[in-house]
């Protein structure tokens, strides 16, 4: 397969925002997020006849997007989750303490999912934040459906574990 570009044109514009957000959660740093998004639409043009289309592009993508991130994390030497997952959305604008509180509240959420094993952070990021699949998150992580299935129940009590260390009530939602 030859690739002209528009192809993967297309996927950027259908899937850059959401690989972008994917990475930011990853990092923490919205600048880097961006040069990590261009970064991986230039691998996936530069690697196009690579994909066989047994798995759709968005996995792919996040596949590679999933591996330039981990790369410069390497290089880095840190790992920076999730800043505001618990922006909490509400049609009254909400009072300063309770801004204060969410904000408190994802800080500490942040925190909790740091101190988790790396597996179990791809894990919730992709199945609980992203959205994906079962299978969507086994193609991007490179496992088997049954590994997901079976990995992402212990991160979650993991997660909540790490929660109530901090005085925080967590509410299960497996």
């Amino acid at each position: 397969m030859s690739c002209t570009g528009e192809e993967v044109a297309e996927w950027y514009s259908c899937y850059s925002i959401d690989i972008f957000k994917y990475i930011y959660l990853l990092i923490n740093d919205y600048q880097q997020a961006e040069d990590l998004t261009q970064e991986t639409f230039v691998r996936a043009y530069k690697n196009y006849d690579s994909f066989e289309g047994r798995s759709n592009p968005k996995t792919w993508l996040f596949s590679i997007a999933r591996n330039i991130t981990f790369d410069y994390l390497r290089k880095k030497k840190t790992i920076n989750v999730i800043k505001e997952l618990l922006k909490r959305k509400s049609v009254t604008s909400p009072l300063p303490e309770e801004t204060l509180q969410v904000k408190e509240e994802s800080d500490y959420l942040v925190t909790a999912i740091n101190k988790l094993k790396k597996s179990h952070r791809d894990v919730i990021i992709l199945r609980k934040i992203k959205g994906f699949s079962i299978r969507e998150t086994s193609e991007v992580l490179n496992w088997t459906e049954s590994k997901v299935k079976s990995t992402l129940p212990r991160a979650l009590l993991s997660l909540e574990k790490e929660i109530q260390k901090g005085g925080y009530f967590c509410e299960q939602s497996v």
